[in-house]
C-alpha cells in the first residue's frame, strides 16, 4: 500500500483518510505477518519520512485522584472491585499538582499528563481539574488529562481551560473488548474520542497488549484508530502490567517481538502521530525499548511511576537515552 495514495496531512498536523477504511483489515495483518526485517525498515523509514529518529517526546503522568473506580476494567488495580491492595486517595490539591508539574519539567518533560480514576467526571470535579490545566499551562508545559468518559459540554470547559490532549484509550479491537470490560460499551469509548475531537483538543488514543487477545485483535485496534477520521495524535501501545488481584494477572505474556511490531505496524498505520513507548516499561530490556525506538516509537512516559504501576526511573532513562544518542524532543 502507498501511503501517499491514501491519506493526506489534515488539521493539527493530523493524517486524515481520503475515503473511509482506507486501511483493510487484510492489509494490516499482512504487515504484521511480513519478516521482521522487512517490517521494521518500513516502519522505520516512515518514521524517519516525518520525524527526527533521534528524538523522543518525554511526558510524566501524575496520578490526582486514585482508586474506587466503579468499573470492571480487568486490567486496572483502580477498580473498586478488585483486592489489589491501593489506598484510595481523593483528588489532589491544586498547589501539589503545581508542585509535580513543576519537577517535571525541571527534569526534561514537555508535556504532564493527570490522570484520575473516574467512570466519568462530575461537573463540579472538572472545577479543580480545569484550574490544573490552566497553573500547568502556565508553565509553559503541553497539557493532558484523563478522566473518562465526557460529553460536549465538559470537553469544550476542558478545551476553554487550554488542554492541549486528552487522553481515552479504546483498549483492544470491538471483538475482544467484553472480554475486558463490561461497565461501559466500545462505542462509549468512540463517543468520548468524538467529543474531545469535537471541541478542537488533540487526542491521545491507543491500546493495551497482551491481555490475552489474538494477532487478529491487535490488528483490528489499530484498524480502529489508522481509520479514524483524524487519527490520534498521540498513540499509547501499553504492554499490561499483571497486578495481584486484578482477573488479569497471570495471563500468557506477550512475545517481545511481537509487541515490537504492534509498534511498528503503529508507525506505518499512522505515520504523523506520536507513537508512545507506555505503560510496562519497567519489565523491558534496553534492547527491546532501543528496538522500539527503531521502529517508531517516539513518546515516553517519564518517572519512576505511572499512575499507580512501576516505571524505569529517570536516571535509568536518562543512561538508556544516553547509550542510544536519543535527546527529548521539544514541543510541538
Amino acid at each position: 500500500m502507498s501511503i501517499s495514495s491514501e491519506v493526506i496531512s489534515g488539521q493539527k498536523g493530523a493524517t486524515v483518510n481520503i475515503f473511509k477504511n482506507a486501511w483493510p483489515l487484510t492489509k494490516i495483518q499482512a504487515l504484521f505477518e511480513l519478516p521482521f526485517n522487512d517490517l521494521l525498515f518500513k516502519a522505520h523509514t516512515v518514521h524517519r519520512e516525518n520525524f527526527d529518529p533521534n528524538a523522543v517526546q518525554i511526558s510524566t503522568l501524575l496520578s490526582i485522584k486514585t482508586g474506587a473506580c466503579p468499573e470492571d476494567c480487568s486490567y486496572c488495580p483502580q477498580s473498586v472491585r478488585y483486592d489489589t491492595g491501593l489506598e484510595k486517595e481523593a483528588l489532589m490539591e491544586i498547589q501539589a499538582v503545581v508542585d509535580a508539574a513543576k519537577a517535571a519539567k525541571a527534569n526534561g518533560a514537555s508535556r504532564f499528563c493527570m490522570g484520575a480514576a473516574w467512570r466519568s467526571p462530575k461537573d463540579r470535579d472538572l472545577d479543580k481539574v480545569t484550574q490544573m490545566v490552566e497553573e500547568v499551562k502556565a508553565l509553559g508545559m503541553e497539557t493532558c488529562v484523563t478522566l473518562g468518559m465526557l460529553g460536549d459540554s465538559q470537553a469544550k470547559r476542558l478545551k476553554d481551560a487550554g488542554l492541549d490532549y486528552y487522553n481515552h484509550n479504546i483498549d483492544t479491537s470491538e471483538d475482544f473488548y467484553q472480554e475486558v470490560i463490561t461497565t461501559r460499551t466500545y462505542q462509549d469509548r468512540l463517543d468520548t474520542i468524538d467529543a474531545v475531537r469535537g471541541a478542537g483538543i488533540n487526542v491521545c488514543s491507543g491500546g493495551i497488549v497482551g491481555m490475552g487477545e489474538k494477532k487478529v485483535d491487535r490488528a483490528k485496534m489499530l484498524q480502529t484508530l489508522a481509520n479514524m477520521e483524524y487519527p490520534p495524535e498521540s498513540v499509547p501501545i501499553n504492554q499490561l502490567v499483571q497486578v495481584e488481584g486484578t482477573p488479569l494477572d497471570g495471563v500468557e505474556q506477550i512475545d517481545s517481538i511481537e509487541f515490537i511490531k504492534t509498534i511498528a505496524v503503529a508507525r506505518i498505520l499512522m505515520p504523523t502521530s506520536q507513537v508512545r513507548l507506555s505503560a510496562g516499561r519497567s519489565e523491558m530490556s534496553d534492547e527491546m525499548q532501543a528496538m522500539c525506538f527503531f521502529a517508531g516509537a517516539n513518546s515516553i512516559f517519564y518517572g519512576d511511576q505511572l499512575l499507580t504501576t512501576e516505571n524505569p526511573s529517570e536516571s535509568a532513562d536518562h543512561q538508556l537515552f544516553k547509550r542510544l544518542g536519543v535527546h527529548p524532543a521539544m514541543p510541538s
